[in-house]
């Protein structure tokens, strides 16, 4: 089990996405898979890699083919900070 730690912006972007049921049933679905298992719960199709320049280390899985997570995880002590969610468009400007 990991635990999971929300950063401001995260929080306000989860906020917009809220208004899509849909969707934020989506991300809520990734977030206890992360929360159970990391990165080695998220499903292949979902292509959960490692990214480069500003966000180096951190995760990144496509919920949907323009819905996209953002993620640190830290093994010890198991915690997962989740950085940014939304579109390609709002998240790489």
């Amino acid at each position: 089990m990991y635990h999971l730690e929300p950063t401001t912006k995260f929080r306000k972007e989860l906020k917009k996405i809220k208004k899509n049921q849909k969707d934020f049933q989506a991300v809520v679905a990734i977030l206890r898979k992360l929360e159970k298992g990391g990165v080695s719960e998220i499903p292949q199709y979902m292509r959960p890699h490692k990214l480069k320049g500003d966000y180096k280390g951190n995760w990144e899985c496509h919920i949907k083919p323009d819905l996209l997570i953002i993620w640190f995880q830290i093994e010890f002590p198991n915690v997962i900070r989740l950085v940014r969610v939304g579109s390609h468009s709002d998240l790489f400007k």
